[in-house]
């Protein structure tokens, strides 16, 4: 059983932005320490074999320089390495390239992992999702990996992980991590209806309860 408000609560999320060649893009940060040193975080983080334990199976070269594919989901080059700090990578998928940077620090008794996703957004996708959109999904990623760390043997089940949005459990989940991504919305400047509203409509996104989810 997942304990969601505790693995909720421990998480950091922070909005900003940032000017590139090709214009203003946003960048979300999300971030956890775990019960881990930094070496064994740095495996949990770059070994295929764990990646797909917690995230999702990965093929490819996984070193700078080197391109990846995670199976049904991004693509993208390893564009710098520092062991056992950090990479950074390109993230494309459908169609569309965005910019990951995965940093590990040494904090207190444990290492915390940080997650930067710098993205170009067009702006009635943001109005329409806010940063939730991407957000949830790397709450979730959080979640697999806090899983990993607490039982390293185990992996997660597709099957189950399919229906888990339908479940009381899932649902809660779901419901506090769009909340909190909206929280981060209005910190960052973006008026609170509009946060909230974008965040419910990332909520029934993900639990498969907005219009048209019965068609």
């Amino acid at each position: 059983m997942i304990d969601v408000d505790t693995q909720i609560s421990q998480v950091r999320r922070v909005l900003g932005s940032r000017t590139l060649e090709a214009g203003e893009a946003r960048v979300s940060v999300i971030s956890q320490v775990y019960d881990t040193d930094i070496d064994d975080l740095w495996d949990v983080v770059t070994s295929p074999e764990r990646i797909a334990r917690w995230f999702l199976p990965i093929e490819g070269e996984l070193k700078e320089g080197g391109h990846y594919q995670l199976t049904g989901n991004a693509s993208g080059t390893i564009t710098r390495c520092d062991k056992p700090r950090s990479y950074a990578a390109t993230w494309e998928y459908a169609d569309q390239v965005s910019w990951i940077e995965v940093r590990l620090t040494p904090d207190g008794d444990g290492t915390r992992f940080e997650l930067e996703h710098v993205a170009h957004v067009a702006d009635e996708w943001w109005d329409q999702f806010g940063p939730g959109a991407t957000g949830v999904g790397w709450d979730l990623a959080l979640l697999g990996l806090h899983g990993h760390l607490s039982d390293p043997e185990s992996g997660i089940d597709p099957v189950a992980m399919a229906t888990w949005h339908e479940t009381p459990e899932g649902k809660s989940f779901l419901r506090q991590s769009s909340d909190l991504w909206a929280e981060a919305s209005i910190a960052a400047g973006t008026d609170a209806t509009a946060a909230r509203e974008a965040g419910e409509r990332t909520y029934a996104f993900y639990t498969g309860t907005g219009p048209g989810a019965e068609g």
